[in-house]
């Protein structure tokens, strides 16, 4: 009986082997008939139930079988191991490789990097400051007096009495002449910090570049003729400009420079207040008493100084109509450029 059924487990384990499609079907074969439980598990327990005289033979037979579908079923998984490897190992190699992206500055630091460049070919060196400054350097300094009125023209995020994050770059200036002697051209970019309403053309924190030069016998018309060469140069030779009287406590006479807004081509738009015109920057002659307390000699040298937003300068180059996108991080808008 037992060898009647040794026999029919070999047809039926190479009918089963016969219908193997894969490694998986392999796996389910192997564990019927070698596992624990298994098919030939069963036989040797049979074993017990046969007649001594014949236990030698019927466990010859069981040890051959079960030493046949071992080796069956490893033959198998092996070409099943060799065939997932040549699979592996196949490639077409007159396909393109693979294009992998690779990030770029931010459109910001581009826009600064191209006025740094400006600047330095008209002889200025770059110098930056802490952005936590003294309120002597941010204000007082710069000729705005304690509890002056002027001083609410810049909307500040105090930290504590006597400190504060700056509200412009001016005070790298301040920093600048007390450990410099005439002559200095010097440009000072950097973070600012006001405590504005967020909208589409102001920002709590925006970028901010500062000039400086002062020597013996500089003039306005030299402060023009810079700004003039660098707004040209920036966006062009058949820019339109002008220049505003205007109110900085710390340079007189004081001026803005406006260019005819890129957006709407000068006939009125949202972000230029439907002036056509939008201001890029502040300037004008460094007041005496700013060089008064820095310790120059205000009966013998001039300077003039300037400031200007690296966003608002951006917006104008590049058609940008909201300030809040520079800070958005959406990879779409930033992918432009």
């Amino acid at each position: 009986m037992l060898a009647q059924n040794t026999d029919k487990v070999n047809i039926d384990f190479l009918k089963d082997l016969s219908g193997v499609k894969n490694a998986d079907d392999l796996e389910q074969i192997r564990i019927k008939y070698l596992g624990r439980n298994g098919v030939i598990s069963k036989l040797f327990n049979q074993l017990k139930h046969v007649a001594i005289e014949d236990k030698p033979a019927l466990g010859k037979n069981l040890n051959l079988l079960r030493s046949e579908v071992t080796s069956q079923i490893e033959k198998l998984k092996s070409s099943f191991v060799s065939q997932k490897s040549k699979g592996d190992l196949q490639m077409d190699l007159t396909l393109p490789g693979k294009k992998y992206q690779i990030g770029s500055k931010h459109i910001l630091t581009q826009t600064l990097d191209e006025i740094k460049s400006i600047f330095k070919e008209m002889g200025f060196s770059v110098h930056v400051g802490p952005e936590l400054e003294s309120d002597y350097n941010n204000f007082e300094a710069l000729n705005f007096p304690k509890n002056h009125p002027a001083r609410d023209m810049q909307d500040t995020f105090f930290i504590s009495k006597d400190f504060l994050l700056r509200t412009h770059t001016s005070p790298v200036q301040i920093r600048l002449m007390e450990n410099m002697k005439p002559p200095v051209r010097a440009i000072m970019p950097g973070r600012v910090y006001r405590n504005e309403a967020v909208s589409a053309r102001s920002f709590c924190m925006f970028h901010q570049v500062e000039g400086l030069y002062v020597d013996t016998d500089v003039t306005f018309a030299e402060l023009k003729g810079t700004l003039v060469s660098f707004a040209s140069q920036f966006y062009g030779e058949d820019l339109k400009y002008r220049f505003r009287p205007s109110y900085f406590p710390f340079t007189e006479p004081s001026a803005e420079m406006d260019i005819t807004c890129f957006i709407c081509k000068g006939s009125g738009c949202k972000i230029c207040k439907n002036t056509g015109w939008m201001e890029i920057l502040g300037c004008g002659m460094v007041d005496p008493n700013v060089f008064e307390n820095v310790n120059y000699d205000p009966e013998k040298y001039t300077g003039y100084a300037f400031g200007m937003g690296i966003e608002r300068i951006a917006m104008l180059k590049y058609g940008i109509t909201d300030i809040r996108i520079f800070f958005e991080n959406d990879i779409r808008f930033l992918k432009q450029f």
